[in-house]
């Protein structure tokens, strides 16, 4: 697990949230995971590194892997929340799966 996704792990503890499944395995034959997921809910949560620096989720066979995943996870019923390293790091990825986990729907 990348230090974002510790940092953000720790942060849904301080927050008091459900505590998420970390390498979630999602799809029944990929050996795709999410880096943070809730079953019961089907919300999962992918923190993306280095997207300023051409990072592999940045970059075109990366990123159209991404694509496939997510696109499979979606068709699985999932909701996923791509987040940023910023993002983790000024507290927004923590909003938004605070929202998300308390049913919301307006993430604006």
């Amino acid at each position: 697990m990348s230090r974002m996704a510790l940092a953000l792990d720790r942060q849904c503890q301080l927050a008091g949230l459900p505590m998420p499944v970390s390498e979630h395995r999602f799809h029944p034959t990929r050996r795709w995971r999410f880096d943070f997921a809730w079953p019961e809910q089907r919300i999962a949560v992918e923190v993306d590194g280095a997207v300023f620096t051409g990072g592999r989720h940045t970059r075109g066979a990366g990123y159209e892997k991404d694509l496939e995943k997510l696109s499979e996870a979606l068709c699985l019923g999932w909701r996923v929340l791509r987040v940023s390293t910023g993002m983790v790091r000024d507290g927004r990825a923590l909003g938004y799966i605070e929202k998300l986990l308390k049913g919301s729907t307006a993430c604006l």
